[in-house]
């Protein structure tokens, strides 16, 4: 396939969102009982992780969360402002969540500022899909893109998809896009 015929972004996030839609609830609960026993050595050696609540159709990750915060580990989760742009605050458990714009959860504590994900040891991502090179389809608006200029290169970023998110054809990709550095499944 050329790049002229290969799908847009547009094209592969509407397959990815109908393919994620047609899931159980029941599959996406045993994938979120599968991340909490997850190992990654990035993860394992982690003592600060910034990571996000899946909703809807997403993975759900609230278990990984909890979990992750239960062995003392610093969890960052994201707080979506009006440009999409992320700002970052401390989970301190799940009465501390409270639902925000966009049908998302979100951290109800301090606001750190949109530079707080360059300090966390690893990035856990959301993803649509993620092909064998580490290029990442987002949701589209561009959130993680952002916040990633601010993550050293050095610190990993993981992203985090069903097992069939995991493409073996090459995705698209833009110039400003960071491919990530691993899976989370």
């Amino acid at each position: 396939m050329t790049r002229s015929e290969q799908p847009s972004k547009a094209e592969i996030r509407s397959r990815m969102r109908d393919q994620r839609h047609s899931r159980t609830v029941e599959d996406r609960q045993r994938f979120a009982s599968r991340l909490v026993q997850a190992h990654h050595p990035a993860l394992d050696a982690a003592t600060s992780v910034a990571l996000y609540v899946g909703v809807g159709d997403e993975p759900h990750t609230l278990p990984l969360v909890e979990a992750l915060h239960n062995r003392g580990v610093r969890v960052l989760l994201p707080v979506v402002l009006p440009d999409f742009s992320l700002d970052w605050a401390q989970y301190e458990g799940a009465k501390s969540l409270v639902p925000a714009g966009y049908g998302l959860l979100e951290p109800d504590g301090p606001r750190l500022g949109p530079a707080a994900v360059g300090t966390v040891d690893v990035v856990l991502a959301p993803a649509l899909a993620v092909d064998q090179q580490g290029r990442r389809i987002g949701h589209g608006a561009g959130c993680y893109d952002r916040a990633l200029t601010y993550v050293s290169a050095e610190t990993p970023v993981l992203a985090i998809v069903f097992d069939d998110e995991r493409l073996t054809q090459p995705l698209p990709e833009d110039p400003h896009d960071r491919r990530v550095d691993g899976l989370l499944t």
